[in-house]
């Protein structure tokens, strides 16, 4: 591991607004603060939202910045470069983000039932083979996870460049007749707006550059449904 990541990990364990509870504090048993967000973490009972695979944290800093009434969440496991967005909301003075490491498959490990408003999943990895379905990030495995800390209708952002991965998330929407709010295979030709879907990640800035086009899906989820695969 190069000297820069060992810094990196070592400011985060002193950081904050960097929660990094031990596996097997997520794997056997509840997080400390689930169901104490409001109370633990942000001290206010603003809407909590969520983005998912944060990477570098551009995105959750993002909507921090524009959002200061909405709470935030970034999650990923690689911490080196979650660094990046607890390193900014920190310099910034952002009391409104937080970021949490752990795999999302501890998502129900970390959240109560409707303790989160709204989630973001920005470029994730599109895992193109169909014998990994069930990582896809919108898949019906994750998607039952995320009903569960939602309230029921909750909302959930979908942004890629990947067309395959976006074909795939309409049609688990589309077999589940989940509500379409919003859908759009070209982004930034669409005529859609606003403040959340405008931020842009420096990689979603090279996909552009290179022509690529940005998909973007919303759409609401019920919350006593077991949603299906196609």
């Amino acid at each position: 591991m190069s000297k820069n990541k060992l810094k990196r990990f070592a400011d985060m364990s002193l950081y904050p607004n960097v929660l990094e509870p031990a596996f097997e504090e997520v794997f056997r048993s509840n997080f400390r603060s689930r169901g104490r967000w409001a109370d633990d973490i942000f001290a206010n009972r603003r809407p909590i939202t969520l983005e998912l695979g944060c990477g570098k944290g551009e995105y959750t800093v993002a909507l921090a910045s524009r959002y200061p009434e909405r709470n935030f969440v970034g999650i990923d496991v690689k911490g080196a470069r979650m660094w990046v967005g607890a390193t900014e909301a920190l310099q910034r003075h952002l009391a409104n983000v937080v970021f949490l490491r752990i795999r999302i498959e501890f998502l129900l490990s970390c959240f109560a039932p409707g303790e989160v408003s709204e989630i973001w999943i920005t470029f994730p990895d599109p895992q193109p083979q169909q014998s990994r379905a069930n990582k896809r990030l919108t898949s019906a495995r994750f998607l039952n996870a995320y009903r569960q800390i939602l309230p029921p209708g909750g909302i959930i952002h979908l942004k890629t460049d990947s067309q395959s991965l976006f074909e795939y998330t309409c049609r688990v929407v589309e077999l589940n007749r989940l509500p379409v709010l919003t859908c759009t295979d070209d982004l930034y030709r669409s005529g859609v707006t606003g403040h959340a879907v405008s931020v842009q990640t420096h990689y979603e800035k090279l996909f552009a550059a290179k022509g690529f086009s940005i998909k973007y899906l919303k759409f609401a989820i019920p919350g006593d449904e077991i949603l299906q695969e196609p």
